[in-house]
């Protein structure tokens, strides 16, 4: 391990051992427990490897843990804001003591690095959850992946990196954080402003980093995040190609792009800060914090979970410390009168026209093909993105239905199915829970663990069929809130629409019905954990469409969807 003093910034730490050294420890490797990293550590691992998390060296103990949950730093007192920890599974941590090894492998099982076990703790997921978002609402998304997705024991250590992750896209993009200082050096920029985004950039989005540079005096990085971000988010594939049409508009020599392969946690304030950090480490001088920058929108109860300027004031608040000037972002409207774009608190709108697009309005019309005006998005991103986002009647969809045994839902997953077959134009599957359970998960039993797995297979199928323009129409009993979230995030990810059918047949209907008399063999106790009567069913909170077949043929039933489908727009009806 090195310890690099760059000409922008402080010490960078570099993780990576040398070639022989790295070599050493491959070998070595071979006789460690291994851990497959998820895609949030793989993210992690590569920031800490290149000293893009400087002064980190390894996953939190926890001592640092609990002294950054409750304020927001290190054992040794340096300001740190997010945990970055290594959660492992039960049944895996068994095996593990303080003082082993551990081998961190990709998904394709290549050794990236060695923990050296120091710390091993159950955390407490709710008091992490208070303590980093200030909130437990399971509507924030890094709420919800501690509770629905993160494994249960944490290890902490120091690593030792052998390799990086690997990246085959937009290698010439991708620079650590030693590369970006040396170019700045080089370069003779020594006021850096960096712009951190996860959305595609437009007319707005260049005008206001104009505004900011010349405030601060300095050259501009533009630095999105190419990790994990926001549930629903444009691809980061599609958003460099944006990035690199935008980046046109600057004038030559002023300003950089360079990837950043961040697992953002959508933390609002604190994660700002770290954000912040994150770019002084990246050899910045200048960080532009937005209105509510990193938030994840609104909570359960319908209101903003964090406020609009406290990122501001928390950046701007440790500015010092942190050796960071923390840039306000000013929100740039256009002036129809001006023909341009101004900060909106330069503007009197009581004399002149205001013109805004917001994000969601953006998608919208993006969603269903309409136009979006040349003074708000570049031609050049919009074709790009048009690309991405094909009108409704091209996209994907998975039409998710959701019920218990015997409530229907099969037989009208097979008419819709039928009816969509009949009007042709594209590939549709059915991805029925027997079948599946026949097909994909026949090793599977139906303790709680191996039904979640099994619906996560029926979304991950689900997804590729959505991504590449088809319908895919999955019909399991899928009891279980949590997991149906993570199926809608699965197809959501992949450009396509999801539809939450809820099949609401009461119990006694169903259990009436009963042709393969499970219901009288769970009420017997001759099957345990049976849907609906030792085990719960948990009604979706807000599905797309409720149907109830105790009064309604599989024909009518089929229609309902059908005509559903077409208020969304992914088909036409005759």
């Amino acid at each position: 391990m090195t310890q690099l003093i760059p000409p922008h910034g402080g010490a960078l730490k570099d993780l990576r051992l040398a070639a022989e050294a790295a070599q050493a420890a491959r070998q070595a490797a071979v006789e460690y427990p291994s851990w497959d990293l998820t895609a949030r550590q793989l993210c992690d691992l590569e920031l800490l490897a290149v000293g893009g998390f400087s002064p980190l060296d390894g996953f939190l103990g926890q001592a640092d843990y609990q002294r950054v949950l409750a304020d927001m730093r290190l054992e040794d007192g340096t300001l740190w804001p997010m945990p970055v920890t290594l959660d492992v599974s039960e049944r895996f941590a068994e095996g593990i003591a303080v003082g082993d090894h551990v081998a961190l492998r990709d998904p394709e099982g290549v050794v990236l690095a060695i923990l050296h076990v120091t710390d091993h703790w159950r955390p407490d997921f709710d008091a992490e959850a208070r303590a980093v978002f200030g909130t437990d609402d399971p509507a924030h998304p890094g709420v919800a992946y501690l509770k629905e997705q993160s494994h249960p024991v944490y290890l902490g250590g120091p690593i030792e990196v052998l390799d990086l992750p690997a990246h085959y896209d937009f290698p010439h993009l991708r620079m650590t954080p030693a590369e970006l200082r040396e170019r700045f050096q080089r370069s003779g920029w020594r006021r850096v402003v960096a712009f951190q985004t996860r959305n595609p950039m437009h007319r707005a989005h260049v005008e206001l980093t104009f505004l900011a540079a010349r405030q601060a005096e300095a050259n501009l990085l533009i630095h999105p995040v190419v990790g994990m971000t926001k549930p629903g988010d444009v691809d980061h594939y599609s958003r460099v190609r944006c990035y690199e049409h935008v980046l046109k508009k600057y004038p030559e020599q002023t300003t950089a792009l360079s990837l950043l392969p961040l697992a953002m946690r959508m933390g609002g304030p604190r994660e700002a800060l770290w954000h912040a950090i994150i770019r002084r480490n990246y050899g910045c001088t200048h960080f532009i914090v937005g209105r509510d920058h990193a938030g994840p929108g609104k909570g359960s109860d319908g209101e903003d979970i964090y406020g609009p300027y406290e990122a501001q004031e928390l950046v701007e608040r440790y500015g010092d410390e942190i050796g960071i000037r923390m840039v306000p972002f000013r929100m740039m409207v256009y002036v129809e009168e001006r023909a341009e774009y101004a900060p909106i608190d330069e503007v009197d709108e009581t004399r002149e026209t205001v013109m805004n697009i917001s994000g969601t309005e953006f998608r919208r019309r993006m969603r269903e093909g309409l136009e979006i005006p040349d003074w708000f998005g570049y031609p050049e991103v919009v074709a790009e993105l048009r690309n991405t986002f094909p009108p409704r009647a091209r996209q994907g969809v998975t039409l998710f239905f959701t019920g218990l045994s015997g409530s229907g839902k099969s037989t009208i997953a097979n008419a819709v199915m039928v009816k969509l077959l009949e009007r042709g134009g594209r590939p549709v599957t059915l991805l029925d829970g027997d079948l599946v359970r026949k097909h994909l998960s026949s090793e599977l039993g139906f303790s709680r663990e191996h039904r979640d797995l099994n619906i996560q297979r029926i979304g991950f199928v689900a997804a590729e069929i959505t991504r590449n323009g088809g319908v895919a129409i999955c019909a399991p009993i899928a009891p279980y809130r949590r997991t149906r979230r993570q199926v809608r995030d699965m197809v959501e990810s992949a450009n396509g629409g999801f539809i939450e059918i809820h099949v609401a047949t009461p119990l006694e209907e169903c259990e009436r019905r009963d042709r393969k008399g499970l219901y009288a063999k769970a009420r017997a106790g001759q099957i345990s954990g049976f849907t609906g009567i030792d085990d719960p069913y948990e009604v979706p909170e807000a599905p797309g469409l409720t149907i109830d077949t105790t009064d309604c043929t599989p024909e009518e039933a089929a229609q309902q969807v059908l005509l559903k489908l077409e208020s969304r727009g992914f088909i036409a009806l005759d």
